[in-house]
């Protein structure tokens, strides 16, 4: 497969009328090492390609597989406002995962002392290879599961703690409004959250928390790296039960007759 990263940062600092030095001084690199990158002669490691990342706006897939210079200008034009065309994921986003003997897809665990490896080693086979592996064999062989332990109480009554599997999901703009999913940013790491799909028109997702305590928020493309729709969660805890209203109204009057019981007791009390 062709890597178009060379030609597209050179490219992109063209089109946006920036010397070298400018590009350089931005990043923190000296110009001969920028230059190194945009002629080959130096290969960037995931730190360098995240920066490029960054700096243009643009997701590292589309800086490494496709070819900026081919694309018209009303593409780009849509690419620098957001509209990146790895939110299709169409052979773009390549996921590192690992399967058992027979060649099928292991389900990945994520516990919360490996989130912040995951952060780094997301994209890395050999920091995937090392997490713990299962099998669920009423999940369908054909898809991709990976399970993620929460913590917190933003998505209460499912329990801190919890494990959540999600199916992986390539394209996202078939992200459903109002359903679950596992989110995971760079700078957010790994969030649980119900979504509101808003890339078509404003090029972001809105997550919103099952507990209203938490005030939803938005994260723009650019800045999403993985998404996984909900599938199950697995916790040795029972969620809080929800009572039925009338069931609540009536503890609720119940409490009030002790508390005027009560009320008259020391009444009686205080006269004797």
């Amino acid at each position: 497969m062709k890597n178009y990263f060379s030609s597209n940062i050179k490219f992109l600092r063209k089109r946006k009328g920036r010397t070298q030095d400018d590009v350089a001084f931005a990043l923190g690199m000296k110009r001969p090492t920028l230059s190194g990158y945009e002629n080959r002669v130096a290969e960037p490691g995931m730190d360098i390609l995240m920066s490029f990342s960054d700096y243009y706006g643009i997701a590292v897939d589309t800086l490494l597989k496709v070819d900026l210079q081919a694309l018209s200008e009303s593409q780009l034009s849509q690419l620098e406002r957001g509209a990146d065309v790895y939110t299709r994921g169409s052979k773009l986003r390549v996921l590192a995962s690992t399967v058992d003997r027979n060649n099928k897809e292991n389900i990945e665990l994520v516990p919360e002392k490996a989130k912040a490896g995951y952060q780094t080693g997301y994209a890395d086979p050999e920091y995937i290879s090392q997490l713990p592996v299962f099998n669920l064999p009423f999940l369908s062989p054909e898809r991709k599961y990976r399970t993620f332990q929460i913590s917190g109480d933003s998505m209460l009554p499912i329990p801190d703690g919890s494990w959540v599997t999600g199916e992986y999901v390539q394209d996202w703009r078939t992200i459903v409004t109002g359903q679950a999913y596992i989110v995971f940013t760079l700078e957010g790491g790994i969030v649980f959250k119900i979504a509101e799909n808003l890339l078509e028109k404003e090029h972001k997702l809105r997550l919103y928390s099952l507990n209203p305590v938490y005030e939803p928020y938005d994260i723009h493309v650019q800045d999403i790296r993985e998404v996984w729709k909900f599938v199950h969660y697995i916790s040795s805890e029972l969620p809080e039960p929800a009572i039925p209203e009338n069931h609540l109204l009536s503890m609720v009057a119940r409490l009030k007759k002790d508390v005027d019981r009560l009320s008259r007791q020391m009444n009686v009390e205080k006269k004797s």
